[in-house]
């Protein structure tokens, strides 16, 4: 029987054939933590006794989830984290170099590694056909001194996707219909494996976007097959040496096979307060807004911010709507101000947030209050997760947030 993806790349890295459902001892490319679960990790990491980490250069730690710090306390983790890297050449990421999961496919991560990382949407980087996938802080502390880890290998999923998007509807559209589908346990600890025509065309940006969001209907990864066009994200970005190809056996072995036709799919929203309660945005009723948040590691890239200004572009932001706008990186942000997208952004009343996680985990820059309700572009909406019980989260498209920062409701024209 031939090899998943995710088989072939663990195979490798476990120095035999492995199959689902086998629990294996994996080496380890890269290791990475965040403000929020690093401090934790670093603790853990000392109580092991090593005197130095196994990769130190590609061990990174990301300060992003409250960046600018707005408390004290906060601050104190990020020392924490600071005076880590720093006595043992770990690579600090600070305050505005951006979201963890954007930098590390811009910067560390290349196909066919295996990154593990204390976060949850650490599945990121599989749309660079890497075995990425999020753990607890102990354990990244034990890969970050081993540079091992021990896992099941997980049975695999192949979601094909066939024909063309219609206009307006993007990878977020697809992905949200795909988690409703499922279910938000629907693939606890499962791979899934995009493939098919829709997927090879699309651009980068739009692939993170379903890598990001495979762990919202439980999944342990989310991986597409690394091509032309990830060789040439990578030469983009100084690793074009790094290209690698693995492909799945033509006999691999899929617990589940689901074919979707992208003509079918709608502008999507998921209401609260899970991912899979989904519905079109024509189903929903007139839904007020207070907040539209554009940005995170689901769609803070270029092309999310372009296909934004477009529809911004000479119009203003309702009244009675706060719309803030993030680029996940230093990169993403300068390119915009290049191309005169922060200007449109800023001369439709939207406010410009420093590269980070912004509102999204409810630290700071967009809280929300009492019974207010939030359109935004990321990956989670449920109860609290901007920092209040109190308030309602919508997901959908940047381009489904721009008419609803115009109109005042969840729109979509």
């Amino acid at each position: 029987m031939g090899l998943t993806l995710v088989e072939k790349i663990l195979s490798e890295h476990a120095g035999r054939e492995v199959h689902a459902d086998e629990l294996i001892i994996s080496k380890v490319d890269v290791c990475a933590v965040q403000d929020g679960t690093g401090p934790l990790t670093v603790q853990e990491f000392k109580k092991l006794g090593k005197e130095k980490l196994n990769n130190p250069e590609r061990t990174i730690l990301f300060i992003d989830h409250a960046s600018p710090s707005p408390r004290k306390e906060l601050s104190n983790t990020h020392m924490v984290l600071r005076d880590f890297a720093k006595e043992y050449g770990a690579v600090i990421s600070d305050v505005g170099e951006g979201v963890c999961h954007q930098r590390l496919v811009e910067s560390f991560v290349n196909p066919c590694e295996v990154l593990v990382g204390a976060d949850s949407h650490t599945c990121t980087s599989g749309a660079l056909g890497a075995f990425a996938t999020g753990m607890g802080s102990t354990d990244v502390a034990v890969a970050m001194a081993l540079g091992k880890t021990w896992l099941k290998v997980p049975r695999t999923f192949k979601i094909i996707v066939r024909g063309k998007l219609n206009e307006g509807v993007y990878s977020k559209d697809l992905m949200l219909h795909i988690i409703g589908l499922i279910g938000a346990d629907g693939a606890t600890y499962r791979a899934l494996e995009f493939c098919g025509d829709t997927i090879e065309n699309m651009s980068m940006s739009e692939r993170f976007t379903l890598s990001n969001m495979a762990v919202e209907a439980g999944a342990k990864c989310g991986l597409i097959v690394a091509d032309e066009k990830t060789k040439e994200y990578l030469e983009q970005h100084g690793r074009g040496n790094k290209y690698r190809q693995l492909k799945p056996d033509e006999d691999a072995l899929y617990e589940r096979i689901i074919e979707i036709n992208a003509s079918d799919i709608e502008r999507t929203v998921s209401c609260p307060h899970t991912v899979d309660n989904t519905k079109t945005v024509k189903e929903l009723p007139k839904i007020k807004v207070n907040q539209v948040y554009v940005g995170t590691c689901t769609n803070g890239r270029l092309e999310d911010m372009r296909v934004v200004a477009k529809i911004l572009k000479g119009k203003k932001v309702h009244k009675d709507v706060r719309m803030l706008i993030c680029p996940a990186s230093p990169d993403i942000y300068k390119q915009s101000l290049k191309e005169g997208l922060i200007e449109t952004f800023m001369n439709s009343n939207a406010v410009i947030l420093p590269p980070g996680c912004g509102p999204c985990v409810g630290v700071h820059a967009g809280t929300l209050g009492d019974g207010e309700v939030c359109l935004a572009t990321q990956n989670r909406n449920f109860q609290g997760r901007m920092g209040n019980t109190k308030g309602e989260i919508y997901l959908a498209s940047p381009y489904v947030a721009a008419y609803t920062a115009i109109n005042g409701y969840i729109s979509e024209k």
